[in-house]
């Protein structure tokens, strides 16, 4: 595998996870389309290995800071940014017919995102629950908590947060919202504590905050819709890699690119083929890539990411 040294693409804004097996990844393509820009260590990385870069990213600030330190790419015509969703990629891109030979999606939230208490995704003292991706769309993390209904707030910590007590943390959140708007991420601490007990600690908060940053942003239902659309906008041999970092996110890319790679998909019992009857493309990775104790002692949220990646067929 092709290694930069440790670090190599880091920057002060982020620290890309895996960095290497994606250049490993993408060593043979010419274009490529970053979906998730963050602080531009992957496309960074890219860039150096000779390929020339689209990227997408729906944070402003994310976008402003990448244009900065990826100037000379741009300039040389090499790297240009999309700012938006790349769930809706199809759409930004100024041409619809356009393809490319690898695409990558991180799904992460930056560490400058995590770092800068005024974007809300921590739950370090006195954070606004903001949460959003971009700061001027929807609702925010606090204006969720105020305003969803009981059954509503157990699915999401159930299902994104994977809390066995989502519906006494749900009714504990209606309960104190009824007396105290929440606002800050003290008031989301304090109604977990009041549920899981004195001894929750950082595990617990990191698992629940993440599923209302899921649920702010709309992040299942965004990736189920992009995955398709980045699927066919991949050159033929083309390869499309996705880093997630939620056991839910893992599962809707793994059912997906097993499912692409299929020769049918109709139902079990049905005896006659109806469906495709060809597979798309086929899988790179049977089993989903991690980082390393190395990656991992340097870089702490790289423990959580899981990289699976699949080539499209000719």
């Amino acid at each position: 595998m092709t290694r930069g040294a440790p670090g190599a693409w880091d920057s002060a804004y982020h620290a890309p996870v895996l960095a290497d097996e994606i250049v490993e990844l993408f060593k043979e393509a010419r274009t490529i389309l970053d979906c998730t820009l963050g602080g531009g260590g992957h496309s960074a990385a890219l860039l150096a290995i000779g390929a020339t870069v689209t990227a997408i990213d729906r944070d402003p600030n994310a976008v402003a800071e990448a244009r900065n330190r990826l100037a000379s790419y741009e300039a040389a015509g090499r790297f240009r940014v999309i700012l938006g969703n790349f769930a809706e990629a199809d759409r930004l891109l100024p041409h619809k017919s356009e393809t490319f030979d690898g695409i990558l999606a991180d799904l992460g939230v930056s560490s400058h995102q995590f770092d800068d208490a005024s974007r809300g995704f921590s739950f370090r003292e006195g954070a606004l629950l903001d949460m959003r991706m971009s700061e001027d769309s929807g609702e925010t993390a606090a204006d969720v908590l105020n305003s969803a209904s009981e059954e509503d707030l157990a699915k999401m910590f159930r299902e994104y947060g994977d809390e066995p007590k989502a519906r006494r943390l749900a009714r504990e959140v209606v309960r104190r919202r009824g007396n105290r708007a929440f606002r800050t991420s003290d008031d989301l601490v304090g109604a977990i504590r009041a549920v899981l007990g004195p001894r929750s600690g950082a595990g617990d908060f990191a698992r629940i905050f993440q599923a209302l940053r899921i649920a702010v942003n709309d992040e299942m239902h965004s990736l189920s819709s992009a995955l398709p659309i980045l699927r066919d906008k991949l050159e033929p041999n083309g390869v499309l890699a996705v880093i997630s970092y939620h056991s839910g996110e893992d599962r809707i890319v793994k059912h997906a690119l097993r499912e692409w790679s299929l020769d049918c998909v109709c139902p079990p019992r049905q005896l006659q083929c109806t469906c495709r009857g060809r597979a798309l493309g086929a899988l790179i990775t049977r089993k989903a890539i991690t980082a390393g104790e190395d990656e991992i002692s340097r870089n702490p949220r790289a423990r959580s990411a899981r990289l699976r990646a699949w080539r499209r067929g000719e």
